[in-house]
């Protein structure tokens, strides 16, 4: 049996095993390896689905996958926490925010600058979507510390509404720019040394098989990564480090597939699509996540905290101040990506030292 069939299916039986059984020393090794081979898996997948459907479609196979998992995964964090989960949807949001556009595209600038000096995106695409993710991230996560009609960093009701429906158009504008209106736009020019783009495409069948198994190494991925999250809550209690440390760390994890697929495609010379996985990933974590969230918390009354506070407000505004001006020209090398991983890595250490 083809190894990326087996990985995930491993990976979902060691899943099975952890919720059936009490976590220990080997099931944590186990849950680990597993987590590991279902990132690849998942990668491999979703590489083949793309050479199947073309760009910009593949990508957005594998945001569209990994972010409704996401919502999933927050919503029955909601459901069960109650009042003290009222921050976990911003949390989640702002950590994946902070991750795709610093973490995920400084790596993917850095080493696409050390191996191929000098790479191109098309900035018609990158930029508008740039530009829909700064409205969505202020509307979302700051405008909430700044209004006055409800108490703390919190939105009324109606306020809510409005900013879930502006997100949600705002995404659908943009998948509709990227696969229909403008979708060259958003297609990267041939890599030389992507040997994939020369191979034959797969037939539906096989594609068909990569989508199913896509989706059970995605779901083993979510679902060890909530598995783990005690065994990462006890290590932060014992670095005695902030709480939030827990959801940086699950999002780092949870977008493990798309940044893997994303340095890929940038060491193949094929930085465009790591641009559209990394913005495409980021507006999917609003658009989709946003709407989902604000209709649970106003149907089900339950309380919702996105303001985030004025030190992520500054790392927010700076993220995207620099990436206005490193992403400007559609001309990148390494020094954009090592800015990026810098930003990236003051967002690290300010969530272990706030």
């Amino acid at each position: 049996m083809d190894r990326f069939v087996l990985f995930p299916l491993l990976a979902a039986a060691v899943l099975g095993a952890g919720l059936a059984l009490p976590m220990g020393a080997v099931l944590l090794l186990a849950s680990v390896s597993a987590l590991v081979v279902a990132v690849v898996s998942a990668v491999h997948h979703a590489e083949v689905i793309a050479h199947k459907v073309g760009e910009p479609f593949g990508t957005l196979v594998l945001a569209l996958a990994v972010t409704v998992i996401e919502v999933a995964l927050v919503l029955s964090m909601m459901l069960a926490g109650g009042a003290n989960a009222a921050t976990v949807p911003r949390d989640t949001i702002y950590s994946a925010v902070m991750i795709i556009c610093n973490g995920v595209v400084g790596i993917c600038l850095l080493l696409g600058g050390l191996q191929h000096r000098e790479q191109l995106f098309r900035i018609e695409g990158t930029g508008s979507g740039l530009a829909a993710l700064v409205v969505m991230s202020t509307l979302v996560m700051v405008m909430p510390s700044l209004t006055t009609s409800a108490p703390g960093a919190s939105y009324t009701a109606s306020q809510l509404l409005f900013v879930a429906a502006g997100s949600l158009v705002l995404w659908l504008v943009f998948v509709f720019i990227q696969t229909v209106r403008h979708r060259d736009y958003f297609l990267p020019a041939v890599g030389a040394e992507d040997e994939s783009v020369h191979a034959p495409p797969p037939d539906a069948r096989a594609a068909l098989a990569s989508f199913a198994l896509l989706l059970v190494a995605l779901v083993s991925v979510v679902g060890l990564a909530k598995l783990l999250s005690p065994s990462l809550e006890a290590l932060v209690q014992a670095w005695r480090a902030p709480t939030a440390v827990v959801g940086t760390l699950i999002a780092i994890i949870v977008l493990a597939p798309e940044t893997w697929a994303a340095i890929r495609a940038a060491r193949a010379d094929r930085l465009q699509t790591s641009m559209n996985l990394a913005i495409g990933s980021a507006l999917a974590s609003i658009g989709l996540t946003i709407p989902v969230v604000v209709l649970a918390a106003v149907w089900l009354e339950l309380p919702l905290t996105l303001g985030v506070t004025p030190k992520d407000m500054a790392l927010l505004a700076l993220t995207f101040i620099v990436g206005a001006i490193t992403l400007g020209t559609g001309r990148t090398n390494l020094m954009q990506g090592a800015i990026h991983l810098v930003v990236f890595a003051a967002f690290l250490f300010l969530t272990f030292v706030p």
